[in-house]
């Protein structure tokens, strides 16, 4: 773990979120050929749901949000770290943040979707006890998406 890392929430219209998603979206084109899934960033801006910023040594570096797909579950959006920063335990910090914040929310699972050419966040999601599950909403029929699922309730029962 980092001791100079720091993650806050953050405004998700704001200009610190939009160059990290706009990263995002740049490195997606790349792997993919076009952009990711469209995402409203004034849907994380709703009641129970969070925009996260990661900074280390005060510059931002990554970002996730947590957005209501439902009543009990909650969907991880934008998940994203910077090429400088990875392998540094960032995005898990990241994702544990957005996991507690979806406990506090009262959501019983969560939910979120990544592709199948990016093996290094399958591993995170698979490492952080999320478990493969079929495409939902709108990665149905989508071949390059590969979506998980993670049960939040009564963890400690």
């Amino acid at each position: 773990m980092i001791s100079a890392l720091t993650i806050e929430t953050d405004d998700p219209v704001g200009e610190t979120a939009r160059a990290l998603i706009q990263a995002l979206c740049a490195e997606m084109s790349e792997r993919y050929g076009s952009p990711p899934s469209p995402f409203s960033r004034t849907e994380a801006a709703a009641p129970r749901t969070v925009f996260l910023v990661a900074c280390l040594r005060g510059q931002p570096g990554g970002c996730g949000a947590l957005r209501r797909f439902d009543e009990q579950i909650a969907e991880i959006k934008r998940m994203y770290v910077a090429p400088a920063g990875r392998r540094r335990g960032i995005a898990r910090r990241l994702l544990v943040e957005l996991e507690m914040h979806a406990t506090k929310f009262g959501y019983d699972a969560i939910r979120l979707e990544t592709g199948i050419r990016q093996p290094e966040a399958q591993r995170l999601y698979e490492a952080l006890g999320y478990r493969r599950i079929d495409a939902f909403g709108p990665y149905v029929g989508n071949p390059t998406s590969l979506c998980y699922e993670k049960v939040i309730v009564n963890q400690a029962s």
